[in-house]
């Protein structure tokens, strides 16, 4: 446990521990171009991707609708909580000690750690009545029918439920509270009133989240006719089945080591797949593949390499299709999906799409579970290597029903369904070689089926975003303001050459008009008296702006903005920020001078003073032309 004695202490050493990218990707899809990710932007109706996401800042930033900040600032924003109660539980997660004063009066233990605690200790309880429990017997023959072996279920730490009402309920109820059992689904309401076990006489399977905490439990049904054949815990404070994978805990390092992901179907596909070498593996939680899981895979495989490994029946291959259908849907916003192989390029554009989506669909109309208990990791593995892309997976399971298209209607329903996979295609040279691929094995005529497809194919415009669009800035005070901020980013420019004291002797204490930004620059000159790393500094900055969403978006703009002045020489930099002040005083100027323009119209009757004011425009003028 870290202690810190003040709570501006507390969030610096939380901001030391966050990562920008890694909180970000938690919420958003992140595609790296360049030094910086881009993504959709959570803060708006985003349609393509505007939200820059800079590791080397620290900071995140739509160029859309302003949003803008830190990694502490994206949490508060994101979660539309108060910054404290973030701060707080964030204090709480990495272990730093609050200040007396912010502690609670309460337990220390929040009742989310008590849930999970309660999950823990029934996990425990599940797997020793595995063992000991007189009915355990069927439960250790449906597991060994599936060659689930004891080290198996140590690591997997399966369990048993007994058949027995209420004998969890007996062992926790001392050490945990009602609502806390209820609320992490281990117990429901009897219909007199009292406590029994929700999982009886069923083969238990914990759930754990990527920290490897238990969370929730699947319990798999043993006798015939036992119905639901799987029971899963409801979501809860501590698990949230749309967004928690099984097996991700243990899958995480193999599948950021080998850039891609199996997502199987079942527990014990995922268990006998991991168990016989398999180990990027998951399965959602009784579940259809969400939005929320690929978001939260895509934080591990670089590539976002996507291996769908369902059954062979229909529905396994109707999940296949919708399972794709929502990885698409989430990801196509950061590019095109890959369609096709392209041994000619080389790995350096690894990243060049938004996802690669493969099938695993190994013969003999087994599921993976059987296939790997019959076959064994390694052969599994083997159709892993060669598994075909989506789209070569979903045109040969069409094709296969070529011959029971004997009609003209039979057949064009056969062409729709085809069409529908090669519009997709946005390489033209690629879709028509699949054209004249399919032409021949469906005995149609090729052109007819390019015209078909030329009225179906709709063109993708996704793309990625990587610089602000350019406007022409017409009104003076937006430029102006624009002016401000770009010579404020000098003082937290990277590594710059010149120090504060000497950019204090170039501009100008009067040159920041707007009042919002003599705030920023007032702050600036407060923190620089004793912080001399200008990381330090905008860190500083960020937190003493953490209830300010305006001035975290502000500064945001300033980060942004010092991108410009960086990698230069002294005197280069110098030169640069001399120009900026010069630039910005003519702006002044100009302006000073449009606003005696409109005054000496406004008082053109008045001889005298429409006098005094054309004299001093006509000195303005004169000073602006001198300073040319």
């Amino acid at each position: 446990m870290v202690t810190a004695s003040t709570f501006e202490e507390v969030i610096s050493q939380i901001k030391d521990r966050l990562d920008i990218v890694d909180v970000v990707s938690q919420y958003v899809v992140l595609k790296k171009s360049g030094a910086n990710y881009w993504g959709l932007c959570p803060f708006h109706n985003d349609k393509k991707p505007s939200m820059s996401v800079s590791p080397s800042k620290g900071i995140y930033k739509c160029f859309s609708c302003g949003a803008g900040g830190d990694a502490l600032n994206f949490l508060v924003k994101i979660q539309n909580r108060e910054y404290k109660d973030v701060i707080l539980e964030l204090a709480e997660k990495f272990g730093i000690e609050l200040p007396k004063k912010y502690k609670s009066s309460s337990s220390s233990k929040t009742q989310k750690q008590e849930m999970i605690q309660a999950c823990k200790k029934a996990a425990e309880f599940y797997n020793l009545q595995l063992q000991k429990a007189e009915d355990s017997t069927k439960a250790t023959s449906a597991l060994r029918k599936r060659n689930i072996t004891d080290d198996i279920i140590k690591e997997f730490n399966l369990g048993w439920a007994p058949n027995k009402y209420d004998l969890l309920y007996k062992e926790l109820k001392n050490e945990f509270k009602d609502n806390i059992l209820e609320g992490a689904g281990l117990i429901i309401k009897s219909n007199n009133g009292g406590w029994i076990d929700r999982f009886r006489n069923r083969i238990i399977i914990p759930i754990r989240n990527e920290n490897g905490e238990y969370v929730a439990f699947g319990a798999r049904a043993v006798d015939d006719g036992q119905n639901p054949k799987y029971l899963n815990s409801s979501d809860s404070l501590i698990y949230n089945k749309s967004k928690l994978l099984f097996g991700l805990n243990s899958a995480a390092e193999t599948i950021k080591e080998k850039d891609g992901v199996i997502i199987m179907e079942g527990y014990f596909d995922v268990i006998s797949a991991q168990a016989h070498g398999v180990k990027n593996a998951v399965a959602s939680c009784g579940t259809a593949l969400t939005p929320e899981h690929v978001k939260l895979l895509s934080r591990y495989t670089k590539s976002r390499r996507i291996y769908l490994s369902f059954d062979t029946d229909n529905a396994g291959i109707n999940a296949t299709k919708k399972g794709s259908s929502v990885i698409k849907e989430t990801l196509t916003a950061l590019g095109n999906i890959k369609q096709f192989d392209e041994s000619h390029i080389s790995s350096a554009s690894d990243n060049k799409y938004a996802c690669e989506i493969r099938v695993v669909s190994p013969p003999q109309g087994k599921d993976p579970d059987e296939f790997i208990r019959s076959e064994g990791g390694e052969a599994f593995l083997e159709y892993v290597k060669n598994a075909p892309l989506l789209i070569d997976f979903l045109l040969n399971n069409t094709l296969k029903n070529k011959n029971l298209a004997k009609t003209p209607q039979e057949k064009a329903e056969l062409v729709n369904q085809i069409i529908d996979i090669l519009k997709d295609v946005n390489n033209k040279i690629i879709q028509s070689e699949y054209v004249k691929m399919v032409s021949s094995i469906i005995n149609v005529n090729e052109n007819a089926l390019l015209k078909e497809l030329s009225k179906a194919s709709v063109k993708n415009e996704y793309g990625i975003q990587t610089k602000e669009n350019k406007k022409d800035v017409t009104n003076s005070s937006q430029f102006e303001e624009k002016a401000q901020k770009n010579l404020l980013s000098v003082f937290l420019t990277t590594d710059a050459p010149l120090s504060y004291q000497k950019l204090c002797e170039i501009v100008p204490k009067d040159i920041i008009h707007d009042e919002t930004l003599i705030i920023v620059k007032n702050t600036i000159d407060k923190f620089a008296c004793t912080i001399n790393n200008v990381r330090e500094l905008t860190k500083k900055l960020y937190t003493e702006f953490i209830e300010d969403d305006n001035l975290t978006k502000i500064l945001t703009d300033i980060v942004e903005l010092s991108e410009a002045f960086c990698g230069l020489e002294a005197k280069e930099f110098e030169q640069a920020v001399r120009e900026n002040v010069l630039r910005l005083q003519r702006c002044y100027q100009e302006k000073e001078a449009a606003e005696l323009r409109q005054k000496y119209k406004q008082v053109n009757d008045d001889e005298i003073e429409a006098l005094k004011i054309q004299m001093q425009l006509r000195d303005k003028i004169k000073l602006r032309t001198g300073d040319k």
